[in-house]
């Protein structure tokens, strides 16, 4: 099956609550999921949408 992706950077001033409820609604509305999600030192998160290609859906990503 193929995906696309969407690499995103969460700075490290975004707790992890406030990140995982802006990923469920991008989840929710824009048929994204989570791929990976890394966490570095310096406390900010490389994190890896993917998504079904050839969906309808409006990427709308706005973190």
């Amino acid at each position: 099956m193929d995906y696309e992706y969407a690499p995103l950077r969460l700075p490290s001033n975004v707790d992890r609550l406030t990140a995982a409820a802006q990923l469920a609604i991008q989840a929710e509305f824009s048929g994204w999921e989570l791929a990976r999600v890394q966490l570095f030192r310096d406390g900010t998160r490389q994190v890896m949408l993917r998504r079904k290609a050839g969906s309808t859906l409006q990427p709308g990503l706005s973190l």
